[in-house]
């Protein structure tokens, strides 16, 4: 079961990455998206081996939808937009790039920057797995999974380092790929994400015991001293 998970789970991101980047070029020979959907897909086999192998009950909720039973309908409203910017993001990528040129490209070391912010991205995702085996894709009270508050490893820091990652990712990705305007455009699905927290924290103060002590004891939710 993990082998085919992983298998698909490969499949799945360098299929819809590469398709969306290589599609909206109009060609395959873009050196720098051929790297960012090679480290995307080692990046899915290190985390999926490293950290989700030990932990199928969470692998088994991240295949589930977004869309699921016990989802309270403000999170429903959030993360159908919040997908729709996502995936417009990664088609203002090859537009600018070989099409539109909105701005001028952001120099070697920018760009390099950006693979780096990608790849951090990713390390706190995973982070955030091997501490919380609670982070599934929807904001739900996992009742029949024990349910309970996660404090510990990057969950000591700040209340959301899932989200930190997937920002981290959503601003270095298009950087890398030498776009200013898509990575200025990641502000739009990053606000989602900030609506996103405010309303999950909202549920999870009412639903889940011991939240409100934990918000006492983690102050900031995504950056420390900030937010």
């Amino acid at each position: 079961m993990f082998i085919r998970r992983l298998i698909i789970a490969v499949l799945w991101n360098a299929a819809v990455f590469g398709g969306v980047l290589f599609w909206g070029a109009g060609t395959i020979h873009w050196w720098r998206a051929w790297v960012f959907v090679g480290v995307a897909v080692v990046a899915t086999v290190v985390t999926m081996v490293g950290v989700l192998r030990d932990r199928q009950d969470l692998l088994k909720e991240r295949f589930k939808g977004i869309i699921q039973r016990g989802q309270p309908w403000i999170d429903r409203l959030i993360v159908l937009p919040f997908v729709f910017a996502f995936g417009f993001l990664f088609w203002l990528v090859p537009a600018d790039v070989f099409r539109l040129h909105l701005l001028p490209p952001p120099s070697v070391i920018v760009s390099s920057l950006g693979l780096l912010l990608y790849v951090m991205g990713w390390w706190m995702v995973a982070l955030s797995f091997q501490a919380n085996r609670f982070a599934i894709p929807v904001v739900r009270h996992q009742t029949e999974r024990g349910h309970v508050v996660v404090d510990t490893g990057v969950y000591s820091t700040v209340r959301h380092p899932m989200y930190v990652g997937v920002i981290l990712m959503m601003f270095g990705m298009p950087l890398w790929l030498e776009s200013y305007a898509a990575a200025l455009f990641a502000f739009v699905p990053t606000l989602a994400l900030v609506l996103r927290i405010l309303v999950e924290e909202r549920y999870l103060r009412r639903e889940l015991a011991g939240y409100e002590e934990y918000t006492q004891r983690v102050r900031y939710r995504l950056v420390p001293g900030v937010w």
